[in-house]
């Protein structure tokens, strides 16, 4: 059984007050994950980091799936899930990769925010969503915060810079449109064995690149922990959240977490790092989240509705 592009829905359920906390866990997890690629992409090179993640990352979910006693998906559907898979998860975890051995992880972090954006436009496309005014000032406000927020310096222009930059970027716009088909996954799998076959399909479409990258590595203690937390948490227990906010929320709104993302890698340099919170960045921080309830239709000064 595999899964079409969904025509528009009119009625979108609003945003509710448990569907926004959500998404503050997985910007705060997410967001750790920049600077965790920095430590290991160097040292373990990007496909290993990448294939290690994807692997680590399809244990637990199938260790999930065989104690809640969940039934994987019909054969027929892997080769979509396999799609959805090659935009959400291998496409975006390589490119990451390569940009985290010459760019800062702040750097990353912030064209991550152009998910949204991305987002918006592929569910416009597919006639998913409504282009609106409100959802385009929100990308705008989005980008705007993580400015402010991340302060981004002055960086040397060079070919790797560039590379980088644009790896990041079609990253981003893989997620985005890649939430599409994940949205429409949401609707037909349930999310435990959704997430687990599009972490197994990962795995496998990363076996042998990691294979012939793998004596290359330079395994660390550190290296090895990051890619351990990347795969357990952010990656494979994170995706699975992801999947269940995406029956109850749109393919925009899910991704809007991005906003946030710069946010919390400024909480977590802050507390773990020494690095500084100034007043100046207050700013930043209000925008990313008035352009969060800008693309999500969330008003946190609004009583939130029944629960379904």
């Amino acid at each position: 059984m595999g899964f079409a592009i969904p025509s528009h829905r009119a009625n979108q359920p609003p945003m509710q007050t448990r569907h926004f906390l959500q998404l503050l866990i997985l910007s705060a997890l997410w967001g750790a994950s920049f600077p965790l690629l920095r430590i290991a992409s160097p040292l373990l090179g990007p496909w290993v980091v990448a294939g290690g993640r994807c692997i680590l990352a399809a244990i637990v979910l199938a260790i999930l799936m065989v104690a809640l006693r969940e039934r994987w998906p019909a054969r027929a559907s892997w080769p979509r899930l396999a799609l959805v898979s090659l935009l959400t998860v291998v496409s975006p975890f390589v490119l990451f990769n390569f940009a985290a051995l010459a760019i800062p992880a702040g750097y990353s972090a912030v064209l991550n925010a152009t998910a949204p954006l991305f987002g918006v436009l592929g569910a416009a496309v597919v006639g998913e969503e409504k282009l609106t005014a409100r959802r385009l000032f929100g990308c705008a406000v989005g980008f705007a915060g993580v400015a402010l927020l991340v302060q981004l310096g002055p960086v040397a222009v060079t070919p790797q810079v560039v590379l980088a930059a644009l790896a990041c970027t079609a990253a981003a716009a893989s997620y985005g449109f890649g939430a599409i088909l994940m949205k429409c996954a949401s609707r037909v799998h349930e999310p435990l064995p959704a997430s687990a076959a599009v972490h197994v399909a990962a795995a496998m479409i990363l076996l042998f690149p990691l294979g012939l990258a793998a004596p290359s590595a330079h395994p660390t203690t550190g290296a090895v922990i990051a890619v351990v937390v990347l795969g357990t948490i952010t990656s494979g227990f994170m995706y699975w959240v992801s999947m269940r906010l995406m029956r109850e929320i749109s393919a925009s709104a899910a991704t809007s977490a991005a906003f946030m993302i710069p946010l919390f890698g400024v909480t977590w340099g802050g507390l773990f790092l020494g690095e500084k919170f100034t007043v100046s960045m207050l700013p930043g921080c209000v925008l990313v989240l008035a352009a969060t309830a800008l693309i999500t239709g969330f008003n946190p000064f609004r009583g939130a509705p029944p629960e379904p």
